[in-house]
């Protein structure tokens, strides 16, 4: 396996038509970073200077001890070491998936071990023989994926990889990707304008917009904070990280998370698995006491913090629930009804809680 990376430090500058550059970032040197923003931010332009493929970006580039970029010289791409996948596969069509990986295999001088690992862990062995345009674009992109990572990179850039992808490819996808965030052992850095990807992959969060870094930080506290765009979105929420505590017969799990007890469906997951769950703002709902009649299970004592007016007539509640932090959408109406002020205490309904699996 590659070398370990303690951080990455990039310090960039880019001018290209009206589009300008400038940026500083400190990444960790593990797990997924993700840089999220709108399209034409520069997280695309971002992953190739990073790669070396940006011939006019200006600045410093160091990953661990190594300097890739500085004011005196620039490390040519091929001696990077990095591992990068775009929207496209781009694999050789005259060869099959089988050799497309040996054929990054053997360049890199890899161990042969690392070849095995990922073909079963990408589960690639019934798709070696079949050239690329047999493939579906889900298959595609995984033995993309694994080529690679059979090069042996010090770092994986991931530009988008499901951006060209329909729902059910994507689906099929991501797993295998939490599977490299997990057990690649190197850091990756992940390009995405789709928060669901943010949401499921992001160890680390950059968002970028016009070329400039916004925020920055653990991804849980940036995906939760209400000072940031995000926040603003139609799918505003927040992330939690929740422990399976029980399941009924009826698939029905009950989970631990820092704001309380919740339950939710999905999936055969066994007392004591991790994972991650979504609640968004529009599936909470207030209430000045506990209604233990209705047929809602999620039921979370909570503060009101703040409420801050959103277009359209609707009103953003920032709640607190044992020290962590709430979303819920509501009216002007149903404001003034309950007659709901900041320091208030009431119970947070929540609709729906998403498994981000």
């Amino acid at each position: 396996m590659a070398e370990r990376v303690d951080d990455i430090r990039i310090a960039l500058r880019l001018a290209r038509g009206d589009f300008r550059m400038d940026l500083d970032l400190r990444l960790p040197g593990s797990g997924c970073s993700v840089v999220f923003g709108p399209s034409g931010c520069g997280k695309s332009t971002l992953l190739r200077a990073i790669a070396g493929l940006e011939p006019r970006a200006r600045g410093e580039i160091r990953v661990g001890e190594a300097t890739w970029q500085d004011a005196r010289s620039a490390l040519p791409a091929h001696r990077r070491g990095v591992g990068m996948v775009f929207q496209h596969s781009a694999l050789l069509p005259h060869l099959s998936a089988g050799d497309n990986l040996r054929y990054g295999w053997k360049r890199a001088g890899a161990p042969r071990a690392l070849l095995e690992t990922w073909i079963e862990r990408l589960a690639l062995a019934p798709l070696l023989a079949r050239r690329p345009d047999s493939l579906s674009g889900g298959e595609r992109q995984r033995v993309a994926l694994a080529r690679a990572l059979v090069s042996n990179p010090r770092l994986l850039l991931l530009d988008e990889p499901l951006s060209a992808l329909d729902a059910p490819r994507r689906a099929e996808i991501l797993p295998y990707l939490e599977a490299v965030r997990r057990e690649a052992g190197i850091p990756v850095l992940y390009v995405t304008h789709a928060i669901e990807e943010v949401a499921r992959m992001a160890d680390h969060l950059v968002l970028l917009d016009a070329g400039r870094v916004t925020a920055a930080g653990p991804a849980l506290e940036v995906l939760n904070r209400d000072d940031l765009p995000l926040a603003l979105r139609d799918d505003a929420g927040v992330v939690l990280e929740a422990e399976v505590t029980a399941r009924d017969t009826h698939g029905l799990l009950t989970l631990h998370t820092p704001v309380g007890t919740v339950h939710a469906h999905g999936g055969a997951h066994a007392p004591g698995t991790r994972l991650r769950v979504r609640v968004q703002a529009r599936d909470v709902s207030l209430a000045l006491s506990r209604h233990d009649d209705s047929s809602l299970l999620n039921s979370l004592p909570a503060t009101l913090v703040a409420l801050s007016d959103l277009p359209g007539g609707q009103v953003q509640a920032r709640l607190e629930a044992q020290g962590q932090t709430l979303l819920a959408r509501i009216s002007h109406r149903s404001v003034e009804r309950l007659g709901l002020q900041p320091g208030m205490s009431l119970w947070a309904q929540v609709k729906a809680v998403a498994l981000l699996v």
